[in-house]
């Protein structure tokens, strides 16, 4: 049978999604929805490839065509996230696909084709070093299951957070988005980092419907803590999460992802994806104390046929990106500014860092 490759269209929603859903390393960023979302919320255009085989799909290429002011486009798989990457039946399709989107790369006069990827392959501490890994822990069939295996010393630290009288509340459907957004904006304020819009996150819920949860941990009535998990298959990942620093001495960072294991482990989820962190420091530290073991990312620019690896540039396609001394400046007054101007400006900002 002959393959055509074509961009991805509308109606192609449901078969896209139950061919991600069955593929062994596809992950919840290779939805349609994530596409749509960013489609909708950013209005970068989704070229998104589909491969078929007598009207049967046999490869996808999730990708995002990305443009800015006065710049060059690129091509991203994918844009926000850690991964974005072909799937495919074979190597033979696989190279039809990147073909495609190499050709469409040329038509536009574009820059790069940014693949986000991982090594399936052990690597030693040594070759992690410096890198940057995505963190992933094999599920057990129950939540119970889960706790049991957990150290001690992580037990009685869940424990803490429910003996400081902390709760949490699982929401779905885009319900809870108003507390979750205003602790997330804080924080990114103070990280000096422009926000997402709240229209991106509105976007995410009504595009994963129920492959989307929200959790927010309350200290009394005051949101103190939240997380959103997205999944697809047999896999969960958690793209965003916060605590409010002020209450962090009352646990609820513990709380906050215990309550979102416990959902995927009690929702048949296989795995789940902590994240991207570089290996040994704070954010991998406190991953693997729940048992995630680290997997080497693997970003480079499909394009080029010296593979130029993306996987530590911070900002590798925004050419634009303040840097060196001047980086952390910025950083520094944007930290400062109101609320209400980082979240109004942010977004105009965030939509042009593919990160």
């Amino acid at each position: 049978m002959t393959i055509q490759v074509r961009f991805v269209k509308q109606t192609d929603r449901s078969i896209w999604n139950e061919y991600i859903k069955a593929h062994p390393n596809a992950t919840p960023y290779h939805h349609f929805g994530w596409l749509q979302s960013v489609e909708q919320a950013y209005q970068h255009k989704n070229i998104g490839a589909i491969a078929l085989e007598d009207g049967r799909v046999v490869g996808v290429l999730p990708s995002i065509e990305m443009r800015r002011p006065l710049l060059r486009p690129f091509i991203c798989a994918l844009p926000y996230c850690d991964l974005g990457f072909v799937l495919a039946n074979d190597s033979a399709i696989e190279d039809k696909l990147l073909a495609f989107m190499r050709e469409h790369l040329a038509h536009i006069n574009g820059r790069s084709l940014a693949l986000r990827d991982y090594i399936d392959e052990p690597a030693s501490d040594t070759q992690m070093e410096g890198q940057k890994v995505r963190m992933l822990l094999p599920l057990p069939s129950s939540s119970d299951e889960l706790l049991s295996g957990f150290k001690s010393k992580l037990r009685s630290q869940i424990r803490k957070s429910e003996k400081n009288g902390l709760r949490y509340e699982i929401h779905r459907n885009g319900s809870g988005l108003n507390d979750f957004y205003h602790i997330f904006a804080i924080n990114m304020r103070k990280l000096g980092s422009p926000v997402h819009s709240k229209k991106w996150f509105e976007h995410i819920f009504e595009n994963y419907k129920e492959n989307s949860i929200l959790s927010v941990v309350y200290s009394e009535n005051v949101p103190v803590g939240a997380g959103i998990t997205l999944s697809s298959g047999g896999v969960t990942c958690i793209p965003w999460a916060s605590t409010v620093a002020e209450y962090n001495r009352l646990a609820p960072n513990m709380m906050l992802y215990w309550s979102l294991l416990k959902e995927a482990c009690d929702n048949n989820m296989q795995w789940f994806d902590f994240g991207r962190s570089t290996f040994n420091e704070g954010t991998y530290r406190f991953k693997a104390q729940w048992g995630a073991a680290p997997q080497l990312l693997n970003w480079y620019d499909a394009a080029s046929e010296s593979r130029q690896d993306f996987t530590n540039q911070e900002n590798d396609e925004c050419e634009n990106a303040p840097q060196g001394k001047i980086r952390p400046m910025v950083e520094k007054v944007w930290a400062k500014l109101p609320l209400n101007v980082t979240t109004t400006l942010g977004p105009k900002i965030r939509k042009h860092i593919s990160l």
